[in-house]
């Protein structure tokens, strides 16, 4: 098959496929990307030796005979709206480029997500190196609502990064991730990558807004990359399948602030299951905004960091015993072979890379299995829409959308309002 049948295949897969729909994941691994977009869109049946080898790729997770055929149901309301040669058009419009598996300068430490590892990704910034090596590659996550002193920390631990040759990966978020963004590109060598960025939307959006100049900037110097087509609208689903990556990329993830629930224990959950170093910088015992630093401490799940040397320290040991980073916990490596973080974390709802605020309350979101929580994120607040629409925006088929809403109804978190159009509730 040629570059230009993979790229289209692997560009039409990730409009097809929610991020982590293992699934589709299983179906990509058996049958490779040009074969599996054919049986995804219905174009061919699944030869029984695909059939069979997609399910032994599931046999840890779910072990449904019928996966594949839910998932083809699950997809069919999306078909109709692929156009993999308009969004590689977009995106080389914006001076960027689709990096997928098959190219060599894909980054190897991706594959230790195994099954969870993206189908590609979007990529605005400058690729000739390729991206840095796993064992010079930092993330430095916490809290939007960050504190003057989280946002001094992370300003000075990713400005000591930058001038020791590091690379800092964050979210593009408001509040700690802004601020190592900003440090990074304020103390990197000019020919270094000073910061890469991974978005929950597609890289031809700056988001959120009030960060645009920063994230245009991030691309001028660094990276954007994003594992949605161009064109995608952030999600609490995307914002938390992001994490995996954020954490996949990093030799180290420090947490500079995060509350109690902050999405930012969710980048270090992931960052742990693949074995990888996690720092946390401890904060007063009386800030709630670094009460998610202390669980990880208290955990045992991080070392306390406080520097940047001590940070620097952490990622050492990686660089000579990168083979070994895949040998973790049980639990910790089946959640983390699923690319969809520990259950707990899609059914708590943490938010992912943007920082929790909400203590210890309980979250809307709370309970909620990974398919309701994708519809719930598809429901608008005001207006109503229909139950076909609402398949195609949360990648389910129409049959799991009807069930869905009854149950999210019964949670006041969905509501109908006539002629059979659903909106968001106002639990």
């Amino acid at each position: 098959m040629s570059v230009d049948e993979v790229l289209t295949a692997r560009a039409a897969l990730s409009r097809l496929f929610e991020p982590s729909d293992t699934v589709g994941l299983a179906l990509v691994a058996a049958a490779g990307p040009v074969q599996a977009l054919r049986i995804a869109t219905g174009e061919q049946a699944a030869p029984p030796a695909v059939a069979a080898e997609t399910a032994a790729y599931l046999s840890s997770g779910s072990g449904q005979g019928s996966a594949l055929a839910e998932g083809l149901q699950r997809w069919a309301p999306r078909v109709a709206d692929l156009a993999p040669g308009r969004d590689l058009d977009a995106i080389r419009r914006l001076g960027g480029e689709l990096l997928v598996p098959e190219d060599s300068r894909w980054p190897e430490s991706l594959r230790h997500l195994e099954l969870g590892m993206p189908l590609c990704l979007w990529a605005r910034g400058t690729l000739a190196r390729g991206l840095p090596v796993l064992e010079r590659t930092v993330a430095v996550v916490g809290s939007r609502d960050a504190t003057g002193y989280g946002l001094s920390i992370a300003g000075d631990i990713s400005a000591g990064l930058a001038n020791r040759g590091y690379t800092v990966v964050s979210g593009g978020a408001y509040g700690i991730d802004a601020q190592a963004h900003r440090a990074a590109l304020a103390s990197a060598p000019s020919e270094e990558t000073a910061t890469i960025a991974v978005m929950a939307c597609g890289a031809d959006r700056f988001y959120p807004a009030g960060n645009d100049d920063l994230l245009r900037t991030v691309a001028a110097r660094g990276l954007l990359l994003s594992e949605v087509p161009p064109g995608s609208a952030p999600t609490r689903w995307r914002f938390l399948q992001r994490n995996r990556i954020i954490a996949a990329l990093s030799a180290v993830t420090v947490v500079v602030e995060a509350r109690w629930r902050s999405g930012a224990l969710n980048t270090a959950h992931h960052a742990a299951g693949l074995g990888r170093e996690v720092g946390a910088v401890p904060g007063s015992v009386y800030s709630a905004n670094s009460a998610g630093c202390h669980r990880l401490l208290r955990d045992g799940s991080a070392v306390c960091v406080t520097d940047a040397q001590e940070v620097a320290e952490l990622a050492q040991p990686l660089g000579t015993t990168a083979a070994d980073t895949t040998a973790v916990d049980t639990e910790q490596s089946g959640a983390a072979r699923e690319g969809v973080g520990t259950q707990a974390d899609a059914r708590t709802g943490e938010p992912g890379g943007d920082g929790g605020k909400g203590g210890n309350r309980r979250a809307v979101q709370d309970g909620l299995a990974v398919e309701d929580l994708l519809l719930l994120d598809a429901l608008p607040v005001r207006s109503g829409t229909t139950i076909d629409k609402l398949a195609t925006v949360a990648g389910l088929s129409p049959p799991g959308v009807r069930a869905g809403l009854a149950r999210l109804e019964l949670e006041g978190l969905a509501v109908r309002t006539g002629a059979d159009l659903w909106r968001r509730g106002r639990h």
